[in-house]
């Protein structure tokens, strides 16, 4: 079994999902001169939040249509911690060869002094973390989960 088609690896499978959508989106913003307006981080919000309903989903349909509330907190977590770091590893490598783009998030942002690729990229990836931990509490709440008595 592939990584794409094991029901184990549902995490894996959107995760990368989500990051090749966040990392196409970057990349479309910088083709078309957007990439210096931060506030279009925004609809990531999106993706990230389209990527971890259908990894619970996916993960609800490849396992009988059910799914235990904490299995569910576990996947959606690991599925948007897993796109949210490849999208940070991306964006510090990216910015450690544009040095234009750092340059104009130093310039630009109130803190911008003290950042640096390191720094940015570790930001990335917390606000990532913490996003798709809100995002899979409020999806988890929408979708049916089985009751504690249930198996």
């Amino acid at each position: 079994m592939s990584l794409f088609t094991n029901p184990n690896r549902i995490p894996e499978n959107y995760g990368l999902k989500i990051a090749g959508g966040l990392i196409a989106f970057f990349l479309l913003m910088r083709v078309v001169g957007l990439v210096h307006h931060y506030e279009l981080r925004f609809l990531n919000v999106f993706i990230q939040v389209g990527g971890i309903y259908y990894a619970l989903k996916k993960f609800k349909e490849s396992h009988g249509q059910h799914i235990n509330y904490f299995r569910a907190l576990v996947t959606g977590v690991a599925t948007g911690a897993i796109g949210s770091l490849i999208f940070a590893l991306f964006l510090f490598s990216y910015m450690m060869i544009d040095n234009d783009l750092m340059q104009g998030i130093i310039q630009n942002e109130p803190m911008g002094q003290y950042l640096n690729p390191y720094i940015a990229a570790f930001m990335v990836a917390i606000e990532g973390i913490f996003s798709g931990l809100l995002f899979t509490f409020i999806l988890i709440n929408y979708i049916p989960t089985d009751e504690v008595t249930e198996s």
